[in-house]
């Protein structure tokens, strides 16, 4: 897989479709790396005519991992919950400047931009500090900073903040059960499994969750800066999420003007095959008021 220099780090990136097609930028979110937009839902993308390009944020895959003594996740959760200023090596705006600046080896100018989870978080700074180069948003099941919004259900937070196994069976087998706890009632453990084993043998590299934790907690609430947005906004969000429940999404909606909010029944943190289809008629039914005004 190519990689590329941008903002002095190596980015891992893929590009699907043809290249003149309007282009449609995948973020994923914590820890997580490119590979988890499955092929299955990546191709109903490309069947309604996007250029897909999916990449690894820092700190995962193959792209650049931050140097030194990852943050202690723990004490940083703590501070901001308790809405203490956390110093971190980079933000959530260091990572919305390396999805543009992808773009810019590309040579995207404007891009419909898509981000689940901590990904949700990175194309709202995007659209926020660069909506210049952004077509429309996406942000699915994710949240607008604020603590009193979208705060995970305790089972979710001790499975996201325990430290991992770091032998390979163990790897998997708590990646499964973390998996099996936020994914909701459409749970699928084969693929949780086949999925779990692909991204240990890709890359385990836990400590860089904890700098991204740390980026997350170091940005603040982004509420009134969503309220200026322009672009047409897509929220997506399930309501079986115990990592980043309901209320973030509606928050995440509530705060962007003219923000569509699509609640699916049976998704948890996770997105379900059941939901492919019509999660990319909602994001293609968005570009389309993007492009038709």
């Amino acid at each position: 897989m190519p990689t590329v220099e941008v903002n002095d780090i190596e980015i891992c990136f893929e590009s699907f479709g043809p290249p003149d097609a309007p282009p449609l930028l995948l973020v994923m979110g914590l820890g997580a790396q490119m590979i988890l937009w499955s092929p299955g839902f990546t191709s109903e993308l490309l069947e309604r005519g996007f250029r897909v390009i999916r990449f690894d944020n820092r700190d995962v895959g193959l792209s650049t991992k931050t140097a030194g003594d990852p943050p202690d996740v723990m004490a940083l959760y703590a501070q901001m919950m308790a809405g203490e200023p956390v110093e971190a090596p980079y933000s959530l705006s260091t990572m919305a400047a390396d999805a543009v600046g992808l773009l810019d080896v590309l040579g995207i100018s404007a891009a419909h931009i898509v981000g689940a989870s901590m990904g949700g978080m990175i194309v709202q700074m995007m659209a926020i500090e660069h909506p210049d180069r952004v077509l429309s948003m996406t942000s699915i099941m994710s949240t607008t900073g604020a603590t009193d919004v979208g705060q995970p259900e305790a089972s979710a937070i001790m499975a996201l903040l325990s430290p991992s196994p770091t032998d390979r069976d163990g790897a998997i087998a708590s990646n499964i059960a973390t998996s099996r706890i936020i994914a909701g009632s459409l749970f699928d453990e084969a693929e949780a499994r086949a999925r779990a084993i692909e991204t240990y043998d890709r890359c385990f590299h836990p400590e860089g969750t904890a700098f991204q934790i740390a980026a997350i907690a170091a940005s603040g609430d982004r509420t009134e800066r969503l309220g200026t947005l322009k672009m047409p906004a897509l929220v997506v969000h399930g309501r079986e999420d115990s990592l980043v429940t309901l209320s973030g999404g509606e928050a995440t909606a509530a705060a962007v003007p003219g923000a569509d909010l699509v609640v699916y029944a049976q998704m948890g943190h996770d997105i379900p095959e059941m939901y492919w289809s019509q999660l990319a008629d909602a994001i293609f039914g968005t570009a389309m008021r993007a492009e038709h005004g």
